[in-house]
């Protein structure tokens, strides 16, 4: 069952998600997980405009992110490392003891993807924050996986690396062909899960997710199977609903 909010705008679908990120933190000791791109980024402004003018802090918060690019060192301007400390965690007070993301410059990265599943194996994430791919991908869990799927290696279908050619000077060829991303059913864990879209392109795998059958085809249709889902909408993105 999804809880569906559909508002104006981007800043708006931020301000939904920022609530439900605000009660989330409350808690004594919270799990946090996060996504990269561009559909969270209000939210992580909020977040550090809520910690400058309240002092809300996150000392005794534990995140996981979703993925990171395979062969970007973690200083490259487009790895995930980067992203977050840049967007969110630079702007917090977690300490860098309790931030996880998998290496993606690692040496073996299937023995990361075993270490990464058996960190989150430690922890139930209280919050899981995910985008949507215009492929109705969710984290780089790519049409095909299969829902038992957790923490591996994917290769980035075309139209993926198309998507995220922006942040690579429009030029795919210099977008990562592989990552690492949690599985399906990794990310099923959470004990609750917001999912952010806006944008008419992300209409048609909002509507996959949401009203379409449940398919590998279509990845993110997996969470029609989880009990706490709240999906954060601009009208753009509900314009098939």
């Amino acid at each position: 069952m999804f809880n569906i909010i559909i508002t104006e705008n981007y800043d708006q679908v931020a301000s939904e998600a920022f609530r439900n990120m605000k009660e989330a933190v409350t808690k004594e000791n919270p799990v946090l997980g996060l996504a990269t791109g561009s559909s969270p980024i209000g939210l992580y402004k909020k977040m550090i405009a809520d910690r400058n003018a309240s002092g809300t802090s996150y000392k005794k918060a534990v995140t996981y992110n979703l993925d990171e690019y395979i062969g970007l060192p973690r200083d490259h301007d487009q790895s995930y490392w980067t992203f977050m400390h840049e967007n969110l965690f630079d702007g917090l007070n977690i300490p860098e003891a309790n931030i996880h993301i998998p290496c993606g410059d690692c040496e073996d990265p299937e023995e990361e993807c075993r270490r990464y599943e058996e960190e989150l194996r430690q922890h139930v994430i209280d919050l899981q924050v995910l985008g949507i791919g215009s492929d109705g991908h969710i984290g780089f869990n790519e049409p095909g996986t299969p829902f038992d799927s957790v923490t591996h290696v994917a290769e980035l279908t075309e139209q993926t690396r198309r998507d995220n050619a922006r942040f690579f000077g429009d030029d795919i060829e210099k977008v990562p062909t592989h990552a690492i991303t949690m599985g399906l059913a990794s990310i099923l864990k959470a004990r609750s899960i917001i999912v952010l879209a806006t944008g008419s392109n992300k209409a048609d795998a909002v509507y996959g997710m949401i009203r379409g059958p449940k398919s590998t085809d279509c990845p993110a249709s997996v969470l029609q199977g989880h009990s706490h889902v709240t999906v954060i909408l601009d009208k753009d993105a509900a314009a098939r609903l």
